[in-house]
């Protein structure tokens, strides 16, 4: 018996074949919801993409402020009037920025070593690659491609501190002019550290609060002292779109770095400039410094010290129409490791079993002593 396509017999099984009922044909009928073209509208701007705001119309404006805070360095050790502390305090904590006079840097001192910080621009690419800061690494130059490409930069950023391993590798690109401008460093750092102490102790006793844990130390006891950005500001002469451009680019990139190295103070020595920008999350003020004052800005370790009273900021000095490159620094302070109570001297298991066997010799010589007196 022949196969046929509606049955195949096998061992007296059949098993049919059956084709599937055929594909419905779509009918001519229009859809069944009423309200088609209220429909088609909803889908058309529900599927449409939304309008971007990009970064760059969000950049925050400036804001320009007559004068910051200043507090005279002379007066921190007298006593003012509880107004006037109240004052200047709400003004620090609202601006995240105030201005030191009569802080004791010697003039020259301060002119010298600005004029000889220039110096370490001058070292050629090829060798800055061997003091080029990495991730092991975090002091030295910023990481520059070519000679074009560093042409090209307005300013230029090289990381200092009086790391060992730091002033061999330097002295080893820049012998004589590294080791005098390391000994007039040594000088500086002196002075700002006494200024950043006092002011940092004057501004914790409006809060009664302990500033730092002992993690946040750790770092600091490797580094042994101030960490200093030394920045050339070029004087390469740009446009006002490039200028403000450049400035944006500077802003996220600051906002982005800004916590690269903890600190509570950071204290700028920027003799010259016209202007100094204090930037934040909220936005940016702008104001022009005296020249001979240092301008000091919130670190994160004063806003977690004061529970978010007072704010972290980031500070830039602004030199507009120079002929000439100059220098800029920033000194990152942070107060010595509080000493750590719960570390003593130790006393070994053995130690502690030969101390109690001695007192109790010492029990039963006392307990003999005293039987014989009372058989007296």
């Amino acid at each position: 018996m022949a196969a046929t396509p509606e049955s195949f017999s096998e061992n007296n099984t059949v098993i049919d074949f059956r084709a599937p009922p055929p594909s419905p044909i779509a009918s001519g009928r229009r859809s069944s919801v009423r309200n088609e073209d209220v429909l088609s509208e909803f889908l058309q701007h529900s599927l449409k993409v939304p309008d971007l705001v990009l970064p760059d119309r969000v950049f925050p404006k400036q804001k320009s402020i007559q004068n910051p805070p200043k507090i005279d360095f002379l007066t921190l050790r007298s006593s003012l009037e509880n107004e006037e502390i109240t004052k200047l305090i709400d003004s620090i904590a609202r601006i995240g920025c105030f201005e030191v006079v009569n802080h004791g840097i010697p003039l020259d001192l301060m002119k010298s070593i600005l004029i000889d910080g220039e110096g370490i621009f001058r070292i050629s690419t090829e060798k800055r690659k061997l003091v080029t800061r990495s991730l092991e690494r975090p002091f030295g130059f910023e990481e520059i491609h070519s000679e074009e490409e560093r042409e090209r930069e307005i300013s230029e950023e090289f990381v200092w501190c009086s790391d060992e391993e730091l002033r061999k590798d330097m002295e080893g690109i820049w012998p004589l002019g590294y080791s005098n401008f390391s000994e007039k460093m040594e000088k500086l750092v002196f002075i700002i550290e006494e200024v950043g102490k006092k002011t940092l102790e004057f501004l914790q006793q409006q809060q009664n609060h302990i500033l730092r844990t002992k993690n946040e130390t750790d770092d600091r006891e490797n580094y042994g002292s101030l960490i200093c950005y030394i920045h050339k500001h070029s004087e390469m002469v740009v446009t006002e779109d490039q200028s403000i451009n450049t400035l944006k680019y500077d802003v996220i990139r600051m906002l982005i770095r800004g916590s690269e190295f903890s600190h509570a103070l950071c204290l700028h020595l920027c003799n010259g400039a016209q202007e100094f920008h204090v930037y934040s999350k909220k936005g940016w003020v702008s104001f022009q410094p005296d020249p001979d004052s240092l301008v000091i800005t919130i670190g994160d370790q004063l806003q977690t010290g004061s529970h978010g009273k007072y704010k972290h900021v980031i500070g830039r000095p602004i030199f507009k129409g120079v002929q000439q490159n100059l220098i800029s620094m920033a000194f990152l302070y942070s107060p010595p490791p509080a000493p750590d109570i719960s570390t003593g001297t130790s006393i070994s298991i053995a130690q502690q079993i030969v101390f109690a066997i001695i007192l109790t010799l010492l029990y039963l010589l006392i307990i003999r002593v005293y039987g014989f007196l009372i058989s007296l």
